[in-house]
């Protein structure tokens, strides 16, 4: 069995306008860092802080070439995408487990 260790994540501004696609291997640890604004960058900039999306995957290589994947895609694209399985934009942060 593999083990999951790398995830590809969308954060969305409160009014979900602006997009963040990024990948990490700590999920929960990363999200905190956007939320709580320790690092001055995009999501600082413009207030993205509500965990919209994300997927799992064992290999950083396949997580880094779907993130890459991502950024390319048209705005329509990545919003259907959040929506098949978020609907509503809700924010994901309490589903997060603390392990991942």
């Amino acid at each position: 069995m593999k083990t999951i260790k790398f995830f590809v994540y969308m954060m969305a501004s409160e009014n979900n306008r602006i997009l963040y696609i990024g990948v990490t291997n700590g999920l929960k640890r990363r999200v905190e860092e956007h939320q709580l604004n320790l690092k001055r960058g995009f999501t600082w900039k413009y207030n993205v802080k509500k965990l919209v999306y994300f997927e799992p995957f064992c290999y950083v290589e396949d997580a880094i070439n779907r993130e890459k994947q991502l950024k390319k895609w048209n705005r329509e694209w990545k919003d259907n995408l959040i929506i098949k399985s978020n609907p509503d934009f809700h924010d994901l942060t309490s589903t997060i487990q603390s392990n991942i």
